[in-house]
């Protein structure tokens, strides 16, 4: 079975959370070691694969179920009856 491919929304979001909380996470730890940097990206890299799983993709379009009617009565008028056609008798 195939893997469905990711949505434009996923990516998006995926890519900007990325993003947005590797820079939030270095600035707001202040880390200047290669491995805090490391750790950092790593957990970033996490939270975007996190958030883009979570995007919503297509989903199945929703199914309205009409309420029931009421039948419809109509009146139809009672069939005429047809007069049979009118047979020749042969001469004698």
């Amino acid at each position: 079975m195939a893997m469905p491919r990711p949505t434009a929304a996923q990516l998006a979001y995926g890519s900007c959370t990325v993003i947005f909380s590797t820079l939030a996470m270095l600035l707001l730890s202040q880390t200047g070691s290669g491995v805090g940097i490391a750790i950092t990206a790593v957990a970033a890299l996490a939270l975007g694969l996190l958030v883009a799983m979570t995007v919503p993709g297509k989903r199945p379009a929703a199914v309205e179920h009409p309420a029931p009617e009421e039948p419809v009565r109509a009146s139809v008028p009672a069939p005429v009856p047809t007069p049979e056609p009118v047979r020749e008798r042969a001469v004698s």
